[in-house]
């Protein structure tokens, strides 16, 4: 989710998907480097990258583990060979199109959709007669990070994984709704969803099973554990829990990662806007809490919501939770190693020693890009034993921070260097004035004391298993130029950064845990038009994009990415773009897909070999109301006609797998 890209939405829907942040200064007033003071001075002397040399200059040390789940990465984990998914661009799609737009020779099916029975005997979605027990045995709200995980060799069985993020309830509930009863629909529909899938033939577009014995909701009332340095920290007691080791259920489920050994990885991002807090606490605000940031009034119905009499409660939200989708009894744990903060996700590749390295994104502001790295190392084998240690991996390990340099090399390969900075050794602090407890439940007051630098949002960080190369996607910052005394005007787009760019990184000689890396800008966004955009090298025709959110990589390397703004900036609705990394296309943007009018495009899945591609259409009709949807998608019940049952008369978040007609 872009957490604070307004476009052109209203303020309420804004605050909904957002939290305090579109209405306040940005939490982290820090005087550190900002991305584009490194930027600049990048451009200034960049020359074309030659995608042979660069991958020349890296000698890869990472490895990729043959056992590794073949979901959402096992394309880009094989050697390359001729794509299934050829295609030609699609036209940019304008906002006002309230449709899945595909290329030509290809479909598009929505295979499962909000309010869809999950269970054998869950009951059927009724749009007039929401509940919150009927909401908590069918599929979540507002789906994000998505994996098809395929369990079978004929490729005729999978899971689907997904989040939900958020609600909109303002295009949910008839009027006249129990408001109590809205908060624990609400409740059930965050979290996420494990659902098996189907079909007759490898190829064919999947039908969901709700009989399938894996199927699970995980809602805010699904109890978790914590792990890790700061578990039972005084930091995460409650009332409720004492001990500070367990708490009840995840919210504003962002992005994620599925890991080498089939877990999926799920970041808590935009929790602050379901608390009231004092206000006044310098670490609640570096963390966007504030006394009037709970539109939602949750407090009314559970004092937990009410950080002024339970003030460690937000403390148990902004964490990694990993869930083992194989094993519906199975406890989703918080992982404390790994920092707390507005997590968008993060993605687990293995380093040639075995150790796993996880990369991160606090989506914010003038955030930062973390790296944990683990103590032990990966297990390659499928027994029971092997699997439990793999789920201890993240456990235990150092966490780090990115600062980028534009002083490096200069050979054509790398616009600027960077360094790891440390925020724990060997699981202890090493910030100054923070002991370990601290550094992981307040990771950004402890990453600000160590100077990283300030990034324009850094959203999904993910690695490329082809050329071992990690990719982070800064969706945007319309502050640029406004904060601190940089001078910016909104004439220059680089510096008010409505468009957003992507980010290359490539670790010293390919070793995913070396203190330093290199980096390119391999897109700075806009439309071709746009003053300073830049693809990396290429010069011909590409799509336009604004506003990059989430990343993904198929059997040949190629990046593609998944946007979130778009109506507010291009005036086009949002998508999803293929980019080559290498070769003479190297950077040439073309867009695959359009989602429906309000949407934004998440959690993409290539399986080209397979054929097929797969989103999460995210919020589509948002800025509706009940009497007046600006959406029907998926179902397309004409205005002022009566559904059919299990039918929904608005807009349904919906996956939506695409394929060749």
């Amino acid at each position: 989710m872009a957490g604070n890209t307004h476009g052109n939405r209203s303020a309420v829907t804004c605050h909904l998907r957002c939290g305090d942040a579109c209405f306040q200064e940005v939490p982290n007033t820090t005087e550190t480097s900002y991305f584009r003071d490194v930027a600049a001075s990048a451009l200034s002397r960049r020359t074309l990258l030659g995608a042979s040399a660069a991958a020349a200059t890296t000698a890869l040390v990472a490895t990729t583990p043959a056992a590794a789940s073949p979901g959402r990465g096992a394309g880009a984990r094989a050697a390359a060979r001729t794509s299934a998914l050829a295609f030609s661009p699609i036209p940019p799609v304008p906002a006002s199109v309230d449709d899945v737009s595909v290329p030509a020779g290809y479909r598009w099916d929505a295979i499962l959709r909000w309010g869809d029975p999950i269970f054998a005997k869950a009951p059927e979605f009724d749009q007039d007669n929401q509940s919150a027990a009927a909401q908590a045995q069918q599929f979540g709200y507002n789906c994000d990070y998505l994996d098809i995980i395929v369990t079978d060799r004929k490729g005729t069985r999978a899971q689907l994984v997904t989040n939900h993020e958020y609600t909109n309830e303002n295009i949910m509930f008839p009027p006249g709704t129990d408001p109590a009863e809205v908060v624990r629909i609400a409740w059930a529909a965050h979290g996420m969803s494990v659902v098996e899938l189907r079909r007759r033939h490898a190829g064919d577009v999947w039908k969901y099973d709700r009989t399938g014995r894996t199927n699970r909701r995980i809602t805010l009332e699904t109890p978790m554990t914590f792990d890790g340095p700061a578990a039972g920290s005084t930091l995460l007691q409650t009332a409720e829990d004492p001990r500070g080791m367990r708490v009840r259920g995840t919210m504003n489920n962002c992005a994620g990662g599925t890991t080498p050994w089939g877990t999926v990885l799920s970041g808590e991002e935009n929790f602050n806007q379901y608390f009231k807090a004092g206000g006044t606490d310098p670490r609640e605000k570096r963390y966007g809490l504030s006394a009037n940031g709970d539109s939602r009034n949750w407090r009314s119905v559970d004092s937990r919501w009410d950080a002024v009499s339970n003030p460690n409660e937000p403390n148990r939200f902004g964490w990694i939770v990993e869930v083992d989708p194989s094993d519906p009894r199975s406890t989703p744990v918080k992982h404390t190693a790994m920092g707390r903060f507005k997590h968008e996700g993060a993605h687990v590749i293995v380093n040639g020693d075995g150790r796993v390295v996880a990369y991160m994104g606090d989506d914010e502001r003038f955030d930062y890009v973390y790296r944990f790295v683990s103590r032990d190392t990966y297990r390659a084998g499928s027994s029971k034993k092997d699997l439990a240690h793999n789920k201890t991996l993240l456990s235990a390990g150092d966490l780090s921070v990115a600062r980028f340099t534009g002083d490096g090399l200069e050979d054509g390969v790398s616009d600027g260097a960077g360094e790891w900075i440390p925020l724990t050794v060997d699981g202890e602090s090493v910030v100054p004035g923070f002991t370990t407890e601290e550094v992981l439940v307040f990771t950004r007051l402890a990453a600000d004391v160590v100077q990283p630098t300030k990034m324009d949002r850094p959203e999904d960080v993910e690695p490329n298993f082809v050329n071992g190369f990690v990719y982070v996607a800064c969706t945007n910052n319309s502050d640029r130029g406004k904060v601190g005394k940089e001078g910016a005007t909104e004439p220059n787009p680089r510096n008010l950064n409505k468009d957003g760019h992507v980010v290359e990184m490539m670790p010293t000689r390919g070793d995913h845990t070396a203190d330093t890396f290199a980096w390119n800008l391999i897109l700075i966004c806009g439309g071709p038009e746009t003053a300073g955009t830049y693809f990396g090298g290429w010069t011909g025709p590409v799509s336009p994009i604004s506003c990059p959110d989430n990343v993904t990589f198929d059997s040949e390397g190629n990046l593609w990415v998944s946007t979130d703004g778009q109506p507010g900036t291009l005036k086009l609705s949002d998508g999803l773009f293929k980019v080559p990394v290498a070769g003479p296309e190297r950077g040439r943007v073309q867009q695959f897909l359009g989602v429906p009018r309000d949407a934004e495009t998440c959690g993409p899945v290539i399986h080209d070999r397979d054929g097929s591609v797969f989103v999460a259409v995210q919020h589509p009709g948002e800025d509706g109301t009940w009497g007046a949807h600006t959406s029907h998608f998926p179902d397309f019940v004409p205005a002022g006609t009566t559904p059919r049952r299990g039918q929904f008369a608005g807009p349904r978040p919906s996956v939506v797998q695409v394929t060749r007609r």
